[in-house]
């Protein structure tokens, strides 16, 4: 093939001989503290299972301060998966980058659907994502937002990217849109979908991931390349 050219654990029970934990200020028990402390025990327990009491215990806060911040467990759930989503922001950002400071289209991709696939698996990413599935019947549009902002986004910032290098004449594409959508298939489908049926294996050897991703870039241009 031608190669296109381009410019925490569940608390124990305390021991009554020692002092009772310390509470935040007033300046440290911040949205951030309450969010930081909420994050494992929903992941670990999920909405129903995590109660107000146990996130203002490991907080070190009482609840009425986390009331303060959040007008109650919906909104302080809600809130927290929104503010994850906001890890796709860098990713995003690196899209473009890497097609303008690559010269070689192949190499470009590869390097795209490395990070791409070193992203989306790591333990903490997938957790968040059982949870937003776990929780959809219950919260169904903050989890149509969440995949608005999340997947969603990250398919329109291929779509827009791969569209402009087939203009360009470096790829041959119709539907850029489809052609987004097979590239995350081709990229991502192995790993993600045997990582989200093994809660606990999430991690895979890096060099692994990276022939996947290798592969999956082989057969994007076999089907979309030039030549």
């Amino acid at each position: 093939m031608v190669r296109a050219r381009l410019t925490p654990p569940a608390r124990a029970s305390r021991d009554r001989s020692q002092p009772p934990p310390r509470r935040r200020s007033g300046r440290l028990a911040s949205a951030g503290v309450i969010m930081e402390a909420a994050t494992p025990l929903f992941l670990r327990k999920g909405y129903a299972g995590t109660s107000m009491d146990e996130i203002a215990a490991l907080a070190g806060v009482s609840k009425q301060t986390i009331y303060t911040h959040f007008a109650d467990k919906e909104r302080l759930f809600s809130d927290l998966i929104l503010r994850n989503a906001e890890r796709v922001d860098e990713f995003v950002e690196q899209v473009g980058a890497i097609f303008e400071e690559r010269d070689d289209l192949e190499q470009a991709l590869l390097e795209l659907a490395r990070r791409y696939i070193a992203l989306v698996i790591r333990p903490e990413v997938l957790q968040l994502r059982r949870l937003v599935i776990g929780e959809a019947g219950r919260f169904p549009e903050l989890a149509e937002t969440y995949y608005k902002r999340v997947p969603e986004r990250v398919l329109e910032t291929l779509r827009s990217n791969l569209d402009r290098l087939a203009e360009r004449g470096l790829l041959r594409i119709d539907d850029p849109m489809l052609a987004a959508n097979h590239f995350v298939a081709l990229i991502l489908w192995l790993p993600l979908d045997r990582a989200m049926f093994h809660p606990g294996q999430e991690s895979s050897a890096a060099g692994r991931l990276d022939q996947l991703a290798d592969a999956g870039v082989r057969v994007f241009l076999a089907a979309y390349g030039i030549g």
